[in-house]
């Protein structure tokens, strides 16, 4: 079955004037323009490509690379609105549509939004909506504390910054956890760091534990590195200093140094942190 919205591994069957036709294994064909052929594909081969509609609502194949596919989010630019909604570059030659029901409030040209591809069931069209909160949901929690998933940025809160999980579940990273900027449509690879009973999910961007030590212990011998082989910053650092500094907590830096401190890479010094110089 070819899918719209989603990539599809097809055969190309046959070359016409127009382009290729690619062919899944029901004998269901679709067409891939010639201005799409990646050079050097013969029939037998096989391409990856996405399913769209085109403006005349045939379905249609491309080798271009979509911002979004179905049933995910993106941070995408409007590039027009006409006069039943907006339309949104998502990479591809079409436009996303988005409805003006599916707006949460009236989408200006050059922006940009945060938007979920759905199919549309009464036009079996790929459609765009900013009305996020209805395709989340928290119920069924599949994850267990320290898994790991993709996030999608959604937005902030007094709390911390909200996020998508897995293009299904929402959850927060609080304040406090945040060693970096995050934009809103950021992805990011991300940890399950506490699961409530009220079906929240507490997000981390590191790895409890000390598993997450080795990577921040090279950004500290990194850090040491750029700067003469000496940090001024020791585990009675105050915390905000180091995470202005390194970008990590201060729990995270302590174990960091234990760990280098142990393999003597480093030597600990009344006020900071200092390479040992190899010889």
């Amino acid at each position: 079955m070819i899918e719209p919205g989603k990539y599809n591994l097809l055969e190309v069957v046959r070359d016409t004037g127009s382009g290729l036709f690619l062919e899944d294994k029901e004998g269901n064909d679709v067409l891939l323009p010639g201005k799409f052929i990646p050079s050097d594909t013969e029939v037998g081969d096989f391409l990856e490509v996405f399913i769209y509609r085109d403006n005349e609502e045939r379905i249609i194949a491309t080798t271009q690379e979509p911002l979004i596919t179905l049933y995910e989010f993106a941070f995408l630019k409007v590039t027009s609105v006409g006069q039943y909604g907006a339309f949104l570059d998502y990479g591809i030659d079409k436009d996303l549509f988005v409805p003006f029901k599916e707006q949460k409030q009236k989408m200006i040209e050059g922006k940009s939004y945060l938007v979920y591809m759905y199919l549309d069931g009464q036009t079996d069209r790929l459609t765009g909506s900013a009305k996020i909160e209805q395709f989340l949901d928290n119920d069924d929690i599949p994850f267990s504390i320290g898994d790991e998933v993709l996030i999608t940025v959604w937005k902030n809160s007094e709390l911390g910054v909200n996020v998508i999980v897995n293009n299904k579940y929402t959850g927060l990273i609080y304040n406090n956890e945040l060693f970096e900027k995050l934009y809103i449509g950021d992805v990011k690879i991300a940890y399950v760091h506490k699961l409530r009973e009220d079906g929240k999910i507490d997000i981390r961007m590191e790895k409890d534990g000390y598993s997450k030590v080795e990577p921040n212990a090279q950004k500290i011998l990194d850090s040491l590195s750029r700067n003469d082989g000496f940090l001024l910053l020791n585990d009675k650092s105050a915390p905000e200093k180091i995470k202005k500094t390194l970008g990590m907590s201060k729990k995270t830096f302590k174990k960091s140094i234990g760990s280098l401190y142990k393999k003597k890479l480093i030597l600990l010094e009344e006020k900071g942190i200092r390479l040992v110089e190899k010889h």
